[in-house]
């Protein structure tokens, strides 16, 4: 065995190795807190950033703990969109914390780029305008007599700085050496779908003023929508996602769709390069695979969440199980509502 073999062994392990710790900052979420010590050891010490993003932490020390609150806010989101689905967002203890499954290519990828790199955006916004962080406040560049006749006041989210710092802190894995030049395009596209995604979906609060609430003066400001909203936003471009494939157009590399019958996706459009496999069977091989033995089903359904198709047609069982609810309940003056506790038998159904 030459040197010169062991040395391209050592650089292909780094570069794979590189690549699948791509979202592997998502392990933030597992932390407890991050803002508690303000100094730039703490940023030392964070397991799953790469060193780029240790030096954006060691410049905003106070927005991380933000940043962790995102972190957990998209794999909240993400577990909650794909609650019904064969993979369904479960996390590891390891990283990345969703396992395998993100460091390939596939439509699930796009969408845990996607909502990461909007909830990040969502977090900081949502602190910038909270006054948690110094660096950043409200949004003053709202300001003046609308077209519609409202005053613009009270606080503007401050979206351009959260997406802005989602841009530089994210981004910046796909834009460093080592990276498939085909994945990094995919995944700098896909975060920035998720971002439009708040962008798209920004609504004008207002309020009156004036003698008995007779609105003489409205006052109104930007805010970002609820996440949930985000979270649907992304999961319906998950569903029409587009398959596409690397090319060269002059001198710059582009994505477009494998299928030349397709049109064009959109810049708020998820896009993916390889298909994704069942998710029917656990794989030891590969963290992340859980199959779907044991998953909850509905006997009912035609749907992805029907037992025919989500235990992959290897059947499954049925059990009376004793659910508890709460039941007659009742409003007492003043003012609370007092229920009593429900035992009823129903039939749950799980994959074999």
């Amino acid at each position: 065995m030459t040197a010169e073999y062991v040395l391209r062994s050592l650089l292909m392990l780094f570069l794979a190795l590189l690549s699948a710790n791509a979202s592997n900052w998502l392990y933030l979420a597992k932390l407890s807190s991050v803002g508690s010590i303000n100094d730039e050891e703490t940023c030392e010490r964070l397991r799953g950033l790469i060193h780029k993003q240790v030096q954006i932490c060691k410049r905003s020390v106070e927005v991380m703990d933000a940043v962790r609150h995102g972190a957990q806010l998209a794999i909240d989101e993400c577990q909650f969109q794909f609650r019904n689905r064969r993979w369904n967002c479960s996390t590891l203890e390891t990283m990345p914390v969703f396992g395998k499954v993100v460091t390939q290519g596939t439509r699930e990828a796009a969408f845990v780029y996607a909502i990461s790199a909007a909830s990040v955006a969502f977090a900081v916004t949502r602190a910038c305008s909270s006054g948690e962080l110094e660096k950043c406040g409200c949004d003053h560049n709202v300001h003046g007599v609308s077209p519609e006749g409202f005053q613009w006041s009270g606080c503007s989210d401050n979206i351009a700085y959260g997406v802005a710092f989602s841009q530089s802190f994210v981004d910046v894995r796909e834009r460093s050496k080592g990276q498939s030049p085909s994945r990094a395009l995919m995944n700098l596209h896909n975060n920035e779908a998720g971002r439009k995604a708040i962008l798209s979906h920004m609504r004008v609060e207002c309020k009156c003023h004036g003698v008995s609430g007779s609105c003489e003066v409205k006052t109104c400001w930007k805010a970002m929508p609820p996440f949930r909203k985000v979270g649907n936003a992304i999961k319906e471009k998950f569903d029409g996602a587009t398959e596409v494939e690397q090319r060269k157009v002059g001198t710059t590399k582009v994505l477009v769709p494998r299928n030349s019958q397709f049109k064009p996706h959109t810049d708020e459009d998820l896009v993916y390069l390889e298909p994704s496999p069942d998710f029917c069977d656990h794989d030891p091989r590969t963290p992340g695979m859980l199959g779907t033995a044991g998953r909850q089903c509905n006997r009912t359904s035609k749907a992805i969440d029907g037992c025919e198709l989500m235990c992959c047609g290897r059947g499954f069982q049925t059990e009376e199980v004793e659910v508890v609810d709460r039941c007659s309940c009742k409003f007492h003056w003043c003012c609370y509502v007092k229920c009593k506790q429900c035992r009823k038998m129903v039939e749950m159904h799980t994959c074999r």
